[in-house]
């Protein structure tokens, strides 16, 4: 064949797989700078408007390098853990995550609880003493807000702010210069380790004082099993519980600062002249068709604290807190909230909202039938379809007024697993 035939025949099949969709032109985020308002995205000179593979319409700042979503986590790769560190999660090599569990929940650890009642509407677990990785910013950066330093001071980041034993990823270079502002911004939406480090160290008396008003705020807030060693969460010596976690969403919800800075789905960081688009850890948060209304959320992870995850959301009017410690992957850690979203619509004769039903795209578990019989003592079913799979059923049994937990303890010597659904669930 000749040269220049094979050359068009070349052309034309990359010119059909580009109109395909199947060679993308751009790689494309979506971009909301501080002066737009929460949900809407400006489109770069330049840069074609597209669907980001989240199903945000998305725009890359033109001269943006782009990091990639929890790149400042700590990676499932083998400096995820400490040299001759665990492989496994302490939820899991304790069995946590095999308690009865009619949602069939990946987390070890799961609680929803009503913010304006106080009200527990599901829990598993709740009281089990985990890892919470980057759970532990939520604290860092309340406390660093409410030291009333200025934001707009300049911070650089220094070899002390290096992770050294789990080599977490960051582009933040030593020798970086930000603002306390940008560092906080970075450090909530996505989880950027040496942002927080560096906050811990400005902070006044440094990050023995910080360490030390965290475990102080923590019992003030009556988080009566935590305990916090780093501002990072980079040490699995950072625990707490799903209860105590749900205090401190409580508390920290109430901070404007952290409200929007942890539900920013995109930011460009203007670094030493050096544009950085970081984009949100939570992909509930950044995927606009995901029909959540987040007000304020956290995501972390490290080996030993599997996949974790925070948020106050609202849901068919309800201000409910969620909290999931210990899911086994991004993905499950997603499906976890959907189901105990669900659950909880389902087992309170809530009606969602029709427009949130309507903006998700993807096919999700969807509480399709409530049938409930009056008489006491009596058994629910919660009839449950899925689009893809189609229909199950799970019983929950419920005793007089209240809903009986069921519970398990395992061998002796390992940890007790229990579940509870509703208001009379005993605690787990």
């Amino acid at each position: 064949m000749a040269p220049r035939t094979r050359n068009l025949r070349l052309a034309a099949l990359l010119a059909a797989l580009i109109a395909a969709g199947a060679v993308p032109l751009w790689y494309q985020h979506q971009s909301r700078p501080a002066s737009s308002p929460r949900g809407t995205t400006q489109t770069a000179p330049g840069a074609p408007a597209a669907s980001g593979a989240d199903g945000q319409v998305a725009a890359a700042a033109a001269d943006a390098e782009v990091v990639p979503p929890e790149e400042s986590e700590t990676d499932r790769g083998p400096n995820a853990a400490s040299p001759g560190g665990p492989v496994l999660s302490f939820g899991r090599a304790a069995g946590l995550h095999l308690a009865p569990d009619p949602l069939r929940l990946s987390a070890s650890a799961a609680l929803v609880v009503d913010q304006d009642s106080g009200q527990p509407l599901l829990q598993k677990n709740a009281d089990a003493i985990l890892p919470m990785a980057s759970l532990t910013k939520l604290m860092t950066t309340l406390l660093v807000t409410e030291a009333k330093q200025p934001m707009d001071e300049v911070l650089t980041i220094t070899d002390e702010d290096v992770d050294t034993v789990r080599h977490s990823r960051s582009r933040l270079r030593v020798g970086t210069r930000l603002t306390r502002e940008e560092a906080l911004h970075l450090a909530l939406m996505s989880s950027e380790n040496r942002a927080a480090n560096a906050l811990g160290r400005n902070y006044p008396g440094g990050l023995p004082k910080l360490v030390e008003a965290m475990n102080a705020r923590a019992k003030a807030l009556g988080m009566k099993n935590t305990t916090y060693v780093d501002p990072t969460g980079l040490s699995n010596q950072n625990r707490s519980t799903a209860r105590d976690l749900a205090l401190l969403v409580a508390a920290a919800s109430k901070n404007p600062v952290l409200r929007e800075f942890s539900t920013d789905p995109q930011h460009v960081a203007s670094l030493g002249g050096r544009p950085l688009q970081y984009t949100n850890s939570n992909r509930l948060v950044r995927n606009s068709r995901s029909g959540w209304d987040i007000e304020l959320q956290k995501t972390g992870y490290i080996v030993e604290a599997g996949r974790c995850l925070t948020m106050l959301a609202k849901v068919a009017g309800h201000n409910l807190v969620m909290v999931m410690l210990d899911a086994d992957s991004n993905g499950t850690r997603m499906a976890d909230a959907e189901k105990m979203r669900r659950w909880v619509v389902a087992q309170n004769g809530w009606r969602d909202n029709p427009a949130v039903a309507k903006a998700q795209a993807a096919p999700v578990q969807k509480v399709v039938a409530v049938k409930r019989k009056a008489s006491a003592g009596k058994k629910e079913k919660v009839t449950l379809a899925r689009k893809d799979t189609g229909r199950r059923t799970v019983t929950a049994a419920r005793k007089g007024e209240g809903k009986k937990a069921v519970a398990s303890s395992s061998k002796e010597g390992r940890v007790k697993q229990t579940f509870a659904a509703g208001k009379g669930g005993s605690k787990g």
